[in-house]
Order: structure tokens, then C-alpha cells, then sequence
């Protein structure tokens, strides 16, 4: 979905649409899709800058990075931008440092799609868990701990710490 700058009305416009995205467009290369990606967002035109604002919604399936059952991730996610045009780009050098992180557009026109798959790849957690108390498999038997209760005995001391057992006796 692209919007033409030029045929912006002056208050802005408000779009509420679904998306369809692959799962290759993803960050994370195991996430599936359960519901389609929903937006509600503003574009409003203000003097030369672009305002845009709204919100990302969508269910995913990803993959516990601990016990690694697959579990239920909702997003959503908020987001607001502002786009300057691509020719203050070239004078990006003599911006300072608060102002030098911001997006530009090109051709009068801003690609809503990418802007949206860029919003739900910052959505995604550093590290997928399917609980905040995840243990993970047990490296002994290989069992999900949460689930069998696994009773296996786990040697927890470092060999490298074995020299330091010799002053505490």
C-alpha cells in the first residue's frame, strides 16, 4: 500500500486494514502467523514532515528458545513516526546528533506495507520464551521439565571451582 504525499487531504488520513505478510518476512525464521496483521494508524501531512501513528496487532506462533514447544505470542505494538523528505538526507552531516535518527522519504511516496512489517519485526522478543519461568529440557533424560517433572540428578558444581571445595574443608 502506497500513499502519495502530494494527494494527502490536510487533515490527514486514517486507515484501519489487515495485512497479509509471509513468515519469511519475519525476523525470527521459525514465527507462523495465526490471525493476519491488523493496523489502525494516522498520516498527516505537516508542513514538509510525514506524521504517522497508530498501532500493530497480530497473533504469532513461535518457538520457546528453552523447552522448545511452540507457544501463542500476541503483539501490540504502538508506533509513531515522522518522515522528512530525502532531500534533507544530503544534509544529514550538519543535523546534530538528536536529529540524525530520522526517516526519510523519497518520490513523494511512503510504502505503508514496509512500514508495517518493520513495526511487527520490533515487536518480537530478544529471546522467545513460553514463560517467564521456562527450565527448559533436562540435559540429562532430555524431558521437558515443566511437564514430567523430571527427577534426574544434575551434578551442579563447575569442575573449575573443584581446586576451591579443598579450602572450605
Amino acid at each position: 500500500m502506497i500513499i502519495d504525499i502530494d494527494r494527502l487531504p490536510k487533515e490527514g488520513l486514517e486507515i484501519s486494514k489487515d495485512f497479509e505478510f509471509f513468515s519469511v518476512d519475519l525476523v525470527d525464521e521459525n514465527a507462523v502467523f495465526i490471525q493476519p496483521v491488523h493496523a489502525d494508524f494516522t498520516i498527516k501531512k505537516s508542513g514538509e514532515e510525514i506524521l504517522m501513528k497508530g498501532k500493530v496487532v497480530t497473533r504469532l506462533n513461535l518457538i520457546c528458545s528453552r523447552c522448545l514447544v511452540p507457544y501463542e505470542f500476541p503483539i501490540d505494538s504502538k508506533f509513531d513516526l515522522v518522515y522528512f523528505p530525502e532531500e534533507l538526507e544530503d544534509a544529514k552531516e550538519q543535523l546534530d546528533s538528536d536529529k540524525i535518527r530520522r526517516v526519510f522519504y523519497s518520490s513523494c511516496k511512503i510504502d505503508v506495507t514496509e512500514i508495517i512489517l518493520e513495526q511487527l519485526n520490533l515487536a518480537f522478543p530478544v529471546k522467545p520464551l513460553c514463560s517467564g519461568d521456562c527450565q527448559g529440557i533436562c540435559p540429562v533424560c532430555g524431558k521437558i521439565i515443566r511437564d514430567d517433572g523430571c527427577a534426574c540428578v544434575r551434578e551442579t558444581s563447575d569442575p573449575r571451582l573443584e581446586k576451591l571445595k579443598t579450602f572450605k574443608r
